[in-house]
């Protein structure tokens, strides 16, 4: 696990805020926890000087008061490195990474989109993803407080 570790360090030395919010879980797999005010730093670093430059997944969660997402990223040898961030669901805005990173992600932005009801500024205009065009607004069926009964409550015309 001296690679793991290695990584592990290097982060906790160039982003103190990291801390002890990064991870071994097994060999070859880091998680890392990183302030939505800090995740771009930290992903431009991990992406461009850790060669952490495939992005496997964006996995969206509902943990309450916020929405957290997971960036599992890898590299050539097959180490991955799950990066969490957390936005409030209150105000849940979180940059693209399509533009400067990795142009695939946006059907995973798309979802977080649809299914969770994140703003990702600077996605491109597109078809909706996962869900039907004809699937009511405001209706986020991946969070904890939606109910599909929700759906008969739709207001005349939606």
């Amino acid at each position: 696990m001296a690679n793991e570790q290695a990584i592990q360090q290097e982060l906790q030395e160039k982003f103190p805020y990291f801390g002890e919010k990064i991870t071994i879980s097994s060999e070859r797999r880091i998680w890392a926890e990183v302030a939505s005010s800090n995740f771009f730093e930290a992903f431009d670093y991990i992406v461009k000087k850790m060669n952490f430059s495939m992005l496997c997944l964006i996995i969206g969660l509902d943990s309450g008061d916020n929405l957290e997402f997971i960036y599992n990223l890898s590299r050539y040898d097959g180490t991955m490195l799950n990066l969490k961030t957390f936005v409030p669901k209150t105000n849940p805005v979180h940059k693209t990474v399509t533009a400067d990173y990795f142009p695939g992600a946006e059907l995973y932005e798309r979802e977080l989109v649809d299914c969770f009801g994140a703003r990702i500024e600077g996605l491109p205009e597109g078809n909706r993803y996962p869900l039907p065009d004809t699937w009511p607004e405001g209706q986020y069926p991946l969070r904890k407080d939606w109910t599909p009964d929700m759906l008969d409550k739709q207001p005349e015309g939606k």
